[in-house]
C-alpha cells in the first residue's frame, strides 16, 4: 500500500517579514514607479529636448494613472482582489521602469507613466491597507510608520541611484533600465512577504462593525488632502529641476534629493510622536506649517542653504501628512482600511493631476518656479483653514 505524501505547513510570517515586504514594495511602487522620474528628469530633458510643459504634463499623467488607481481602490470591497491588484502592481513597477528606456516618443512615455502610477496606488494604497489590517488581526498597534518609511527609502533609491548611475551610463536610456534591474533586490522580499490573503467577513461581522466616517468629515478631510497633494507633488516633480536651475546650484540636484529622502525616512517615527502627544489633527496642522515654510524659502532665496533646508522639511513633513492622514481614516475603516484610504486619497490624486500641469505651465511662462512655490503655500495655507473646520463630532 502507498502511502500518500505529507506536507509540513507553510510557516506563517512574521511581523518584520510582512513590514519588510511591505517597504520593499513601497520601493518598487513609489521609488521606481514614481521617484526615478524626478532625478532623471533634467537628463531626460537635456538629452531629448523635453520641455518644462511635457514635463509637467508627464508628471500629471503619472498622477492621472494614480487616481484610476485610487478609483478602483475605492470600490474594491473583495479582499482577494485588492490582494491580487497589489501583487500585479509589484511586477508592473519592474515593467514600467524598463520600458521607459525603449522610446523618447511622448505618447509612449505617457502611457508608461500612466501605468506607473496605477501601481503607485497599489504600494501607497492597496498595499498599506493590507498591511495594516493584518496588523489589527495580529492584534498589535495598528500603525503605518514604519511601513511608511518605504516612501522615504524610494528617494533615497532613487537619488542616489540617478548619482551613481550617471557616473556610468550618461545615456538617459541606460539609466532607466539600471534602475529596473535594481528593483529586482526589491521585489523579491516583497513578493515573497505579501500580508497574507485574509478570509472574507461573514455577513454577521460585517453587522457587527464599527461605524466608519461621516460624509461631512470624509468631505472636509478629502479637500484639505487635495491641498496637501498639490504641496506634495511640485516638491516631488520639479525639486531638481528647480535647484539645477540655479547658477550657484548646478550639480547639486541630485543632493538636494538624497536629502529629502534621508529626512523622511526617522520622520515617520517623529511624527507617530508628536501625534499621540498632540493629537492627530494639531499634529497634522503642524505638519502642514512648517511644509508651507519649506516650500517658500527656494523662493525666496536661490542659496543652497535654503536649498537644503527647505529639502530637509519637504521630507520630513509630506510623510507625516500622508502617514497621518492614512493611518487616521484607515483606524476609522477597520473592515476594509484600503478602501476609506483609497477614498480619501481620490482628492489627494486629483491635486497630483492638476498641479504639474499648472506649474509647469508657469515655469515655462516665466522661466521661474517662483510663481508655482508661492501658489502651492497659498494652497496649503487652505489645507489649514480646512483641518481646522474638520467636523469635531466624527
Amino acid at each position: 500500500m502507498t502511502t500518500s505524501p505529507t506536507f509540513t505547513p507553510k510557516r506563517p510570517l512574521q511581523a518584520w517579514q510582512v513590514m519588510l515586504g511591505g517597504i520593499c514594495g513601497l520601493v518598487l511602487t513609489i521609488g521606481l514607479a514614481r521617484f526615478v522620474y524626478t532625478p532623471l528628469l533634467p537628463a531626460m530633458q537635456l538629452q531629448t529636448g523635453l520641455n518644462d510643459t511635457a514635463a509637467g504634463g508627464l508628471a500629471a499623467i503619472n498622477y492621472a494613472g494614480y487616481i484610476v488607481g485610487a478609483m478602483v481602490a475605492a470600490w474594491m470591497d473583495d479582499v482577494r482582489w485588492r490582494h491580487r491588484f497589489y501583487s500585479a502592481g509589484l511586477w508592473m513597477a519592474l515593467l514600467t521602469t524598463a520600458a521607459m528606456a525603449l522610446s523618447s516618443w511622448l505618447p509612449a512615455w505617457g502611457l508608461w507613466r500612466f501605468m506607473g502610477g496605477l501601481c503607485s496606488a497599489t504600494g501607497m494604497l492597496l498595499g498599506s491597507g493590507l498591511v495594516l489590517g493584518w496588523l489589527m488581526r495580529q492584534g498589535r498597534r495598528p500603525e503605518l510608520g514604519v511601513y511608511f518609511i518605504g516612501l522615504g527609502l524610494g528617494i533615497v533609491v532613487s537619488a542616489l541611484g540617478a548619482w551613481v548611475l550617471s557616473d556610468i551610463w550618461t545615456l538617459w536610456s541606460d539609466q532607466w533600465l539600471a534602475f529596473a534591474g535594481l528593483g529586482l533586490l526589491f521585489f523579491v522580499p516583497a513578493w515573497l512577504w505579501r500580508p497574507p490573503v485574509p478570509p472574507v467577513p461573514t455577513p454577521q461581522a460585517q453587522a457587527h462593525a464599527p461605524p466608519g466616517v461621516s460624509r461631512r468629515w470624509l468631505w472636509t478631510m478629502g479637500l484639505s488632502y487635495f491641498a496637501a497633494g498639490w504641496g506634495y507633488v511640485i516638491s516631488a516633480t520639479f525639486t531638481v529641476a528647480i535647484v539645477e536651475r540655479e547658477p550657484a546650484l548646478a550639480g547639486q540636484g541630485t543632493l538636494v534629493w538624497a536629502l529629502v529622502g534621508l529626512a523622511a525616512m526617522p520622520a515617520v517615527f517623529v511624527w507617530d510622536l508628536v501625534a499621540r502627544r498632540l493629537g492627530d489633527i494639531p499634529a497634522l496642522l503642524l505638519a502642514f506649517g512648517l511644509q508651507t515654510v519649506s516650500i517658500v524659502l527656494p523662493a525666496l532665496s536661490g542659496s543652497l542653504a535654503a536649498a537644503l533646508i527647505g529639502a530637509v522639511g519637504y521630507g520630513a513633513t509630506f510623510i507625516g501628512i500622508v502617514s497621518l492622514t492614512l493611518a487616521l481614516v484607515g483606524r476609522r475603516a477597520p473592515q476594509n482600511p484600503g478602501k476609506a484610504m483609497a477614498r480619501l486619497t481620490l482628492s489627494y490624486g486629483a491635486a497630483q493631476m492638476i498641479a504639474p500641469v499648472v506649474a509647469g505651465a508657469m515655469a515655462q511662462a516665466t522661466g521661474s518656479f517662483k510663481g508655482a512655490l508661492w501658489l502651492t503655500a497659498a494652497v496649503m495655507v487652505v489645507g489649514m483653514a480646512l483641518l481646522l473646520a474638520l467636523p469635531k463630532e466624527s
